[in-house]
């Protein structure tokens, strides 16, 4: 029997239930029919779907043959992307069926972090002092040209995954060689490398929708950075109000970024550096912003990103307006050191004040930087009227959190 053709919404690169399925389920809500494109078959996701493909999303050429398989049989309204790894296939396949989406040169700037420097500079967009060294190099030219401290980054991972910082030249070899060995599923890692200025200051990430050319930032998190010498996210706080998303220099800087680099249509989320001579740009992603971004934006001001999304990739201007008015927070629970999880117990939920996560279970290996990344085994998220208030609850639920390992024996 012939299937039934449909009008769609594509989904690729559903990501991990924990930190993408409340974002699945107001896509299915809003919009029309899901027909999602993954590595895998569909399991948490099938409920939201109403068909899928399994196809290598990370592959454009793979993923496009997919989307055209697709799209001899339905009517593909739009392509919906969150997946880091899978955006530059998203981008186009849209451009290819003719729908609203980022220009993939565009996509391909923002995902090579070496071609976003290039193009801010030509634009004169305040960025940290680089240079770029090609696989091989030992970038000991570059690092004293640049200073210490600096930060060693690969051009192409996410998560800030194998960024260093490094304070002395005697330091940037290893650095350097941790960097080019870190792996990140569906990425590639070159071995090219960003040497960049250390930026001092607090960091902030800012989610927007572009439409037209137009910036509409609607979610700013204030980033809360584990120890030195690595860039590991453990918490993040949204303030609805935040006074900076009606600060004018920084809005300017952001909407001349996006320019920079092309980005006309499509959700993005923005790393900023608060320095003491000003704001200045560290990276922008082609996607919603992970580590639960979204939603503790969702619970602060009411704006569903889910529903962003799929208004952006159906070409409609997304609604913006303020909903709620409250402080979300949120706090990632990791281990001291690279260890085994013997036990994990987290406080019971408070309806309107906390929730929580259970992220690991006895039994799996947590790899704390340099072993490994994002060795969280829980997340507590804390609601109230202020951002103290949202500290003190989360510190509260830290306090009566329970949580035992085995170090594992040869980590660092």
């Amino acid at each position: 029997m012939e299937p039934t053709p449909m009008d769609l919404l594509l989904i690729m690169g559903t990501g991990h239930p924990l930190f993408r399925e409340y974002l699945l389920a107001s896509a299915a809500a809003d919009g029309p029919p899901l027909w999602a494109l993954d590595p895998a078959e569909p399991t948490w996701q099938a409920k939201y779907l109403a068909g899928h493909t399994v196809c290598d999303v990370f592959d454009p050429d793979a993923a496009l043959a997919a989307v055209r398989r697709v799209a001899a049989e339905h009517r593909v309204l739009g392509v919906f992307c969150w997946h880091e790894a899978a955006v530059q296939a998203a981008s186009e396949a849209a451009a290819e069926l003719g729908l609203p989406g980022p220009d993939p040169a565009a996509v391909r700037a923002v995902r090579d972090k070496s071609a976003t420097r290039r193009l801010l500079t030509i634009a004169g967009v305040p960025q940290p002092a680089f240079h770029i060294v090609a696989p091989g190099g030992d970038g000991a030219e570059a690092a004293a040209a640049i200073g210490f401290p600096l930060v060693v980054k690969p051009i192409a991972l996410g998560a800030s995954q194998g960024v260093i910082k490094v304070d002395r030249m005697e330091d940037l070899a290893a650095a350097m060689t941790a960097a080019r060995g870190t792996r990140q599923a569906g990425m590639t890692n070159d071995g090219t490398l960003l040497l960049e200025q250390y930026l001092s200051g607090p960091e902030i990430s800012v989610d927007a929708a572009v439409i037209d050319g137009e910036y509409l930032p609607y979610a700013l998190a204030r980033k809360h950075i584990g120890p030195e010498p690595y860039f590991e996210e453990m918490g993040h706080h949204v303030d609805p109000h935040d006074p900076l998303l009606d600060d004018p220099e920084l809005t300017a800087m952001l909407a001349a970024a996006h320019k920079a680099v092309g980005w006309r249509h499509g959700s993005t989320h923005t790393e900023v550096k608060l320095t003491p001579d000003g704001p200045v740009l560290v990276e922008i992603n082609g996607r919603l912003g992970g580590d639960l971004i979204p939603y503790l934006g969702q619970l602060a001001n009411g704006i569903d990103s889910g529903v962003v999304g799929t208004r952006l990739a159906l070409g409609e201007r997304p609604d913006l307006a303020h909903r709620q008015d409250r402080h979300a927070a949120i706090r990632f629970l990791v281990p001291p050191f690279s260890a085994v999880a013997d036990k994990i117990a987290l406080p019971p939920a408070r309806p309107g004040e906390l929730e929580t996560v259970t992220v690991a279970a006895p039994g799996d290996e947590l790899l704390m930087p340099p072993d490994g990344y994002i060795a969280r085994y829980g997340c507590l998220i804390a609601m109230g009227d202020s951002a103290i208030e949202c500290e003190q609850i989360l510190d509260r639920a830290e306090a009566e959190t329970i949580f035992e390992c085995t170090p594992l024996r040869g980590a660092a």
